[in-house]
């Protein structure tokens, strides 16, 4: 009988707030140490919290977004440890009352899905960074208090690469959402991993370990397989599981032991006394519902049946909000959506491939790559001129029209100018002249490559083509 993983999720999302959970104090990444703190996220006595409310809609945001249960009260509870990280010795965090209870995410391709049962979603206070050095370690209080949400997960993943899905879809969710930036590099999305293994698909869970502080959705992949392959070896040997937290080191490709895994009552949870319960009425939490974005699944559904796009091309489009936003304001202009969708998949998004850019920031908009579309649509300027056009205009923006002017881009079909092209491709390329007069019909397109080159570009394809077949077959 083969072994199966059960697997479960913590995944800690940073929200996208301008402020800390409970004080002023700005959540801007890459300030100097310690410059954006104060007496509430540092902990100094007599210091009193106060709530962010955006924080909280942002949370019950998520929720609706992923049909969880909103709890029209909950509250803050003290979760105490000593740690240098948090400078209270407790953390303000939610604990049997969270915002959001139960929900799902499917996940899996179209006809196959699978729906992953969240357990809850709760809102905490970050901690602080430490920072380790040759002999010492500093703390960076910046990162302290600010929104942390925190979205548990039943173990209902059974691979790796199931976990690994969930997260992808999961992050294209909150950035529909407008939720948080899912910087994995600013470390906006983090993650703990649970996982046992057991023999079948049936029967008791085995002993669990956790995995901490998992940073990219990569080394969350990786640190499991290594995990459940440690796991299945312990036990076909003999030997048994121990519940605990373990660290993955990921240059090692193993992990290994770092504590004894806590129980929820070596926290000590109590109510937090300084801050009232969160209350909110059905009107509010219908208010936000109706606020909710078109989820990404659902956004790919449509673009098929409304743009009779390849379900490939829906699936790249809607991959990132901005760039399906983009998409279809183009197509408001200009219509064309599989010509939009062709020229948003290759040359935009290798564009922002090679730049590591993100298509918000582009010079590029909607209305210039729509009159652009269209000078190639209907011959005013060749696609291989056009894709020169677009370089130009992503890196500078402007006007597609004064592009073409200024380089000199627009199509030519003039049949004098054309002939003439057409006779210097055949003198310069005898060869494939000779294989097309003796049947080669593929030798043509090699022809009508040159005479664009000759032309920058410039030369009418089709009238190109018919000048070269003219002159070919009068041999």
């Amino acid at each position: 009988m083969s072994w199966t993983a059960a697997i479960g999720l913590e995944v800690h999302v940073q929200l996208r707030t301008a402020s800390k959970m409970f004080c002023g104090c700005p959540t801007s990444f890459g300030a100097p140490p310690n410059t954006q703190v104060c007496p509430v996220c540092l902990g100094l006595p007599g210091a009193m919290p106060v709530m962010n409310l955006e924080a909280i809609r942002l949370t019950v945001m998520t929720g609706l977004l992923l049909g969880c249960r909103i709890a029209t009260r909950s509250r803050f509870d003290r979760k105490n440890y000593f740690y240098p990280d948090m400078p209270k010795n407790y953390q303000i965090s939610q604990y049997d009352q969270p915002l959001c209870l139960g929900g799902a995410l499917d996940i899996g391709p179209a006809g196959a899905r699978r729906s992953i049962r969240l357990r809850r979603i709760h809102l905490e206070e970050d901690v602080a960074k430490s920072l380790h050095y040759g002999n010492s370690s500093g703390i960076d209080f910046n990162r302290a208090g600010t929104p942390l949400m925190e979205i548990v997960t039943e173990p209902d993943l059974r691979t790796p690469e199931e976990a690994h899905e969930f997260l992808t879809e999961l992050q294209r969710v909150l950035e529909y959402g407008r939720i948080s930036e899912c910087n994995l590099e600013e470390g906006n999305i983090r993650c703990d991993v649970n996982v046992s293994v057991r023999r079948g698909e049936d029967g008791a869970l085995g002993t669990k370990t956790e995995l901490k502080n998992l940073n990219t959705f990569r080394g969350v992949h990786r640190a499991l397989a290594a995990e459940i392959r440690r796991q299945i070896a312990v036990l076909e040997s003999g030997g048994r599981i121990v519940q605990e937290t373990r660290r993955w080191n990921d240059a090692a490709g193993v992990t290994e032991p770092m504590r004894t895994k806590e129980e929820e009552h070596d926290y000590r949870y109590f109510p937090e006394p300084d801050l009232m319960p969160i209350e909110l009425s059905a009107e509010q939490i219908e208010v936000w519902r109706a606020e909710l974005p078109e989820l990404p699944a659902a956004r790919r559904v449509r673009f098929v049946a409304q743009y009779s796009l390849p379900e490939y091309d829906a699936g790249v489009l809607t991959a990132d909000r901005g760039v399906a936003d983009f998409f279809e304001a183009t197509v408001r202009i200009c219509g064309r959506p599989k010509s939009v969708s062709n020229w948003v998949m290759t040359e935009v998004l290798r564009f922002l491939s090679e730049r590591g850019a993100t298509i918000g920031h582009l010079p590029l908009t909607p209305a210039a790559l729509a009159e652009l579309i269209t000078a190639v649509e209907e011959g005013r300027v060749s696609a291989l001129a056009g894709k020169e056009v677009l370089a130009d205009l992503l890196e500078r923006g402007g006007s597609p029209e004064d592009v073409i002017r200024a380089k000199g881009l627009a199509q030519v079909s003039d049949d004098a100018a054309i002939a003439e092209w057409a006779a210097q491709a055949i003198a310069q390329h005898p060869g494939p002249a000779a294989e097309y007069r003796a049947g080669k019909a593929a030798a043509l397109q090699f022809l009508i490559g040159q005479v664009m080159k000759l032309s920058r570009g410039r030369a009418n394809p089709k009238l190109a083509a018919a000048e070269l077949r003219k002159r070919l077959d009068a041999g």
